[in-house]
């Protein structure tokens, strides 16, 4: 959801996972690349909006399972690295039961950026 107020954009990505362009869920039983996928899917997300990792302030991480929490943290520090983020987003992690089985971890987030002036027309 895209909400715009006063030249500030706000974005509020829901629940994100690891799937494919179709819906399907992609790596199955793999913790670790469950987590990139989702990433992954956050970043496509964000850039169809015209935002970055920079602008997210803050992120909601649904595990199965908190013995998984070591290989996400693991997980997101480098992605985090691999972005070249100099600011973190606050970030919560909670163990939840998740919309499908197989799913492993699921993401949401929230951003923030200026709202991009549109094009003026010729």
């Amino acid at each position: 959801m895209r909400v715009d107020i006063k030249g500030i954009t706000f974005l509020f990505i829901s629940g994100t996972a690891s799937v494919d362009h179709k819906g399907k869920t992609v790596h199955k039983g793999d913790f670790k690349a469950q987590a990139r996928r989702t990433f992954e899917n956050i970043t496509a997300l964000l850039k169809s909006e015209g935002a970055t990792w920079e602008d997210v302030v803050r992120t909601t991480c649904y595990l199965r399972d908190m013995k998984d929490y070591a290989e996400f943290n693991e997980v997101r520090t480098a992605f985090y690295k691999k972005m070249g983020l100099k600011t973190l987003p606050a970030s919560t992690g909670v163990e939840a039961r998740l919309c499908r089985d197989d799913l492993l971890v699921e993401i949401e987030a929230i951003a923030i950026m200026e709202t991009p002036r549109k094009r003026e027309r010729k």
